[in-house]
């Protein structure tokens, strides 16, 4: 029986991971502290408030006290951090946020990780502190280059992905230097149920719903490896359990796409949902490029963003020997799910865009 606290537990990725959590291990403490800024959606969570051994902080991870008082009053064992400012675009415009959250956010972890588990013994020798990170760490990829293994030098290409590379090595620091338990993982592109609706799938699934531009940067011919986000759950879930102490695991779907073949997909499979369910034209009148068939007639071309950068892929070679890790989910089968769980929540969905 474990004793969790989850940071960034109200964001996308973070929450998928809350109720993967309470429906394997049920009798495990589940505490998500999380400072809810504009990714960050406390409805994520609704599917799990009244369960028994969750308990929900609003708070800052910056907040070194509050993060020793939680791992003191709630004995934490395993602290999984989610938490943070992962949008590339948001960190060209604005860098100062992830500098903070990633960099000084994770330092603040640590220290108070240290602090308790460490200096003052609590759960010295059963802790584990599970750093999620990020394939952008490792820079780009020609066409023809092997995928990214663990081993692959960190060359990082926006104030993100720098931003990212940064905690992992404090995260690593810690370990070598103090000998805090802990682990990483570096996961490709995430998609499913929750995804905030700026990034790519959802934006281009909301879009089509409204009837609006589907904005692709420069060619659309950058090429991301992606997961489905219950498929990261479960990787994580190996890694706490099964993986080596100071070591980190690649978590990914040997699934690569080009950006306009993943949005020429979607619109290809809204159309068919429109086709096959009456009821979707009278629930979603504004989409009546979908309701015509014609989604992809929404597909627009726009300046490519700063230092874009062109491929990332993950091999996970490691992950499945060691672990024993496999996706579940096929790309055929996650997209589907994704697109119809935006379907099925507009109330979701419409609430993050009212104003946009």
């Amino acid at each position: 029986m474990k004793n969790l606290l989850v940071t960034g537990g109200a964001g996308f990725i973070g929450a998928n991971f809350v109720h993967y959590w309470i429906k394997n291990y049920p009798q495990d403490t589940v505490i998500v502290l999380d400072a809810l800024t504009y990714a960050g959606n406390l409805a994520n969570l609704d599917l799990v408030k009244d369960h028994p051994n969750y308990k929900f902080y609003q708070g800052d991870i910056c907040d070194t006290a509050l993060v020793e008082t939680l791992l003191r009053e709630h004995r934490i064992d395993t602290l999984v951090h989610f938490a943070a400012e992962s949008h590339v675009d948001r960190s060209i415009s604005g860098p100062d946020a992830f500098i903070q959250t990633n960099i000084i956010g994770t330092y603040s972890l640590l220290k108070a990780a240290k602090r308790v588990w460490l200096d003052e013994g609590i759960n010295r020798d059963t802790h584990r502190l599970h750093h999620v990170s990020t394939d952008e760490v490792y820079g780009t990829l020609e066409a023809d280059d092997p995928a990214f293994s663990e081993s692959t030098p960190y060359a990082p290409n926006s104030p993100y992905s720098a931003s990212k590379a940064a905690s992992d090595h404090l995260v690593r620091a810690y370990h070598h230097t103090y000998g805090l338990e802990v682990t990483t993982s570096n996961c490709s592109n995430n998609y499913g149920p929750f995804h905030f609706p700026e990034k790519l799938i959802p934006l281009v699934i909301t879009n089509i719903l409204r009837d609006l531009s589907l904005p692709i940067y420069g060619d659309g011919q950058q090429i991301r490896d992606w997961l489905y986000v219950e498929d990261h759950a479960s990787g994580i879930d190996k890694v706490i359990r099964q993986g080596n102490i100071g070591e980190c695991y690649n978590i990914g779907g040997i699934n690569e796409w080009a950006n306009i073949d993943i949005v020429k997909l979607v619109c290809k499979l809204m159309n068919e949902q429109f086709a096959k369910q009456s009821s979707l034209a009278a629930q979603y009148p504004l989409a009546k490029s979908a309701i015509a068939g014609n989604s992809e007639k929404l597909i627009s071309f726009v300046e490519d963003r700063a230092g874009h950068d062109r491929r990332y892929a993950i091999d996970p070679t490691k992950s499945n020997k060691e672990l024993g890790y496999q996706p579940h989910e096929s790309f055929e089968t996650g997209i589907q799910k994704t697109i119809e769980w935006y379907l099925d929540n507009p109330v979701w969905w419409q609430e993050l865009l009212k104003g946009n």
